[in-house]
């Protein structure tokens, strides 16, 4: 774990209040980089309480623009695909004048770089969040083959889940036509198994802190690629010249379905 003082690059990090997990972007981090963490109000995991996390997202924002930070980073997948990563980023950049990320992009960017497009799935969501993330990518061209999950109703028991659960979920979905696995979630632990889940599952594998870190190496031009936690954090799917993926901000999911 880097647990040096930031003399490369300072990431804010803003992460749901009941939340176990946010020690995992730093277990992975290059030496050099710190993450600083400021907590948002969220309980349970449903879409509302998705929605209901980036009410106060400026004041927020703004504790850690004290820190005087490089970069914030959103840090929940499922909030950050509901109440929409363009809008997160205008409302953080607006109120600190910092640029910013949220999960879902890093996501995406790391799908587009290692060139998949069928996915299998795993996440700890209940069914509601499940089908609001498989119309998010489906709506981006990627084709969800397999899906399975251990849904939670609270941040609190997505993070007491033990890692080897997610094993044994990549291993429910290996026989499917994927061309590879994403298991979604920024509050469950994985990251120490990632490089054995990815062989095992023979297939590149994506997380969303692992992803969440390395979309921020890119944006913040740091070459360091951290070894053990998977292909994608080692600069297997990088671009020639290590160049900064850029994406598109998605317009904003309310719903499978039903758009704002």
């Amino acid at each position: 774990m880097a647990q040096g003082f930031g003399t490369k690059a300072r990431i804010g990090m803003l992460y749901p209040s009941g939340g176990l997990v946010d020690y995992e972007p730093q277990q992975m981090a290059p030496e050099g980089v710190q993450f600083l963490t400021t907590r948002m109000t969220f309980r349970k995991t449903g879409l509302a309480d998705d929605e209901a996390m980036v009410g106060d997202l400026e004041f927020h924002a703004g504790l850690l623009a004290d820190a005087q930070v490089d970069l914030i980073a959103f840090n929940c997948t499922a909030a950050s695909l509901v109440a929409g990563p363009g809008a997160i980023n205008a409302r953080i950049r607006a109120a600190t004048g910092l640029p910013s990320l949220t999960t879902i992009e890093a996501v995406l960017a790391a799908l587009k770089a290692a060139g998949l497009s069928r996915l299998a799935l795993i996440t700890p969501y209940p069914p509601e969040v499940v089908a609001a993330e498989t119309a998010f990518f489906h709506e981006r061209g990627f084709s969800i083959v397999a899906e399975a999950s251990h849904p939670c109703d609270d941040p609190v028991a997505q993070g007491t889940i033990p890692p080897e659960a997610w094993r044994d979920l990549a291993q429910s979905v290996r026989a499917s036509s994927a061309d590879g696995l994403l298991i979604s979630c920024a509050g469950i632990r994985v990251a120490p198994l990632l490089a054995a889940i990815e062989a095992e599952f023979g297939r590149p594998v994506i997380a969303s802190n692992q992803a969440l870190l390395w979309y921020c190496l890119h944006q913040l031009a740091i070459q360091e690629r951290p070894k053990g936690f998977g292909q994608l954090l080692e600069g297997r799917f990088d671009p020639p010249g290590g160049a900064p993926y850029a994406i598109a901000a998605p317009s904003k999911v309310v719903a499978p379905g039903s758009r704002l």
